[in-house]
């Protein structure tokens, strides 16, 4: 980019770039509304999008702030007429509201009546609104609550919901911070609770908080306040019973009051934790398990990494608008570009604290990122170059080479609890043979798993090979080191995700290292630097070392 910001047409982003002593300064003040695009070294690269600068206005930021943060920190004069745009973006957020009218309940109420006019006449709104109630009111049908809202942001033009919600089923549910069954007392931290009055000020919402900050402690807190039935949707069973563990542990809960709702049990009680994988099940073409939406009168619904949400789960959540949704994820970024989705159904952003600033604060640990790059041998670049274009990144990422590289990595960080992780079965498969490591995978049963995961938390196994099903949701407190070897192509999320395996806090307070071996001169350095994108708008710097550095005198050969 050469010559100051530039707006691309299409999609009305744009890209900014900044150059500015204090990095960090300028991360936290461009964070809230916009999103890293690329960062060689002093200058970043930034990406403004309308769903972002509306996600700063619900979270609370003003027009004022954000153009005062691109005036101080772009690296060429800001034209006045990108400042206008970016000023009358913001203002579309809320000029259309949704509310409850005394005696024709949920309408959408205008306060900028040509506005409402232009969405009356949209097709793509047909069927949502109903009759007039004045000129800046039409009735709503309850159940297209979800819907109108994402055909509004569709539109241009994102309503801000102000109708409230039912309360749902009173159940007790309390923090036991002052200890329970001989546990020593603990608080919320200063952020936890900053979120969950955040989430709850607003009523439904995202909150952002890096792995290893707690955020099963904000979706206790959330339930605390709310006092009443919870649906909890989760990854996988693995996740849902460390939810329960902590929630028996942290709240008032017992054991019984809690349900688990996956392939192995079909527990409804008032808490009650389901995966995603059984609620977007089909038997004959039918999901057979959307009755557990409707099974209790939910007064909060928890959406557990909730940048994974599978598409069928945003079609449910159409029809729970009424119900207070919380989000709870490390990174909102999704690779299938439905940001919008998010923000429609389960609600705007409300809380999103950098990752450097929790570190600073001692509740995540310091980490070291290094991308080692390996040559590959005369026969592994001649299996690259003759594969089909879609086999390429394949080929690259399971090349034998990176074998000795992570075996050395491993040997480096003898004594330390270490993952290594990957994405292809068969290359876990070569390393788990070449490190004499177990494996997690897919076909993994939920018995082994949880067996696995007990031996690594215990010190039995100091090393564990993990597919991605390592990625979210696995409480291994003592991970020191990640090791990752292929992911899913150029995923950011899934990057933060591997990241966030390491960053629980250490005894002895050492820093967390986190290795992304990558094959030199292919795709796979291009996924590599798309991947780090989003770690480096928190802050991360990854070093490039090359991998003779890494291995030193020669090892034994692989063959």
């Amino acid at each position: 980019m050469n010559g100051g910001p530039l707006i691309v047409q299409s999609d009305k982003t744009l890209l900014l770039e900044v150059d500015h002593p204090d990095a960090q300064a300028c991360r936290i003040a461009i964070a809230p509304f916009a999103e890293l695009e690329r960062s060689p070294e002093h200058v970043h690269t930034y990406r403004l999008t309308p769903l972002g600068l509306w996600n700063a206005r619900a979270a609370g930021h003003d027009a004022e702030g954000v153009v005062d943060a691109l005036i101080k920190f772009s690296r060429y004069p800001v034209p006045h007429a990108l400042l206008v745009d970016v000023a009358e973006t913001m203002d579309r957020y809320g000029r259309l509201q949704l509310a409850n009218h005394p005696t024709h309940g949920l309408v959408l109420r205008a306060l900028d009546r040509m506005v409402l006019i232009e969405v009356a006449k949209s097709k793509k709104l047909a069927g949502m609104l109903g009759a007039k109630v004045d000129d800046d009111t039409l009735i709503v049908h309850p159940s297209e609550r979800g819907r109108l809202k994402q055909g509004l942001l569709k539109l241009g033009w994102p309503a801000e919901d102000l109708a409230g919600y039912v309360d749902g089923e009173a159940h007790p549910i309390d923090l036991a911070e002052a200890g329970k069954d001989g546990r020593p007392a603990w608080t919320l931290r200063s952020y936890q609770r900053e979120a969950v009055d955040t989430f709850w000020a607003g009523g439904s919402g995202v909150v952002v908080l890096p792995c290893g900050a707690g955020k099963t402690l904000v979706g206790a807190a959330a339930m605390a306040e709310a006092k009443a039935t919870t649906l909890i949707l989760v990854t996988n069973t693995v996740a849902g019973r460390q939810w329960k563990r902590e929630l028996v542990a942290r709240t008032s809960l017992t054991e019984d009051e809690i349900g688990e709702y996956s392939g192995e049990r079909k527990e409804i009680r008032p808490v009650t934790i389901a995966t995603y994988q059984v609620l977007t099940s089909r038997r004959g073409g039918a999901f057979t398990h959307l009755d557990l939406f409707n099974a209790r009168d939910w007064g909060l619904v928890i959406y557990d990494e909730v940048h994974l949400l599978p598409a069928p789960i945003f079609r449910f959540t159409a029809d729970l608008q009424a119900r207070r949704r919380l989000g709870l994820t490390a990174t909102l970024v999704r690779e299938d570009g439905r940001e919008g989705d998010v923000f429609s159904l389960i609600g705007p952003k409300r809380y999103d604290a950098p990752w450097k600033d929790i570190e600073a604060q001692g509740w995540i640990a310091p980490a070291e990122c290094t991308e080692v790059r390996v040559t590959l041998t005369d026969a592994e670049r001649m299996g690259y170059a003759v594969a089909e274009p879609e086999e390429r990144y394949r080929v690259a990422a399971t090349a034998r080479t990176k074998l000795p590289v992570v075996r050395r990595l491993v040997e480096r960080h003898h004594g330390e609890q270490v993952l290594v992780i990957g994405a292809y079965i068969e290359q876990l498969h070569q390393l788990g043979e070449f490190l004499d490591a177990p494996i997690v995978q897919g076909s993994t049963t939920n018995k082994e798993r949880e067996r696995l995961f007990d031996a690594f938390r215990s010190g039995e196994v100091s090393t564990l090979v993990i597919s991605k099903v390592g990625n979210f949701s696995i409480d291994l407190p003592e991970a020191a080191v990640a090791i990752q070897v292929s992911g899913t192509f150029g995923s950011r999320q899934e990057e933060a995700q591997r990241l966030g395996r390491v960053l629980r806090p250490k005894s002895d307070g050492r820093q967390a290292h986190f290795y992304t071996v990558v094959s030199r001169d292919t795709i796979d350095t291009e996924y590599a630097a798309h991947r780090q994108r989003f770690l480096a708008e928190q802050g991360y710097a990854y070093t490039i070392v090359d991998a003779d550095d890494v291995l030193g005198p020669p090892l034994p050969s692989t063959d």
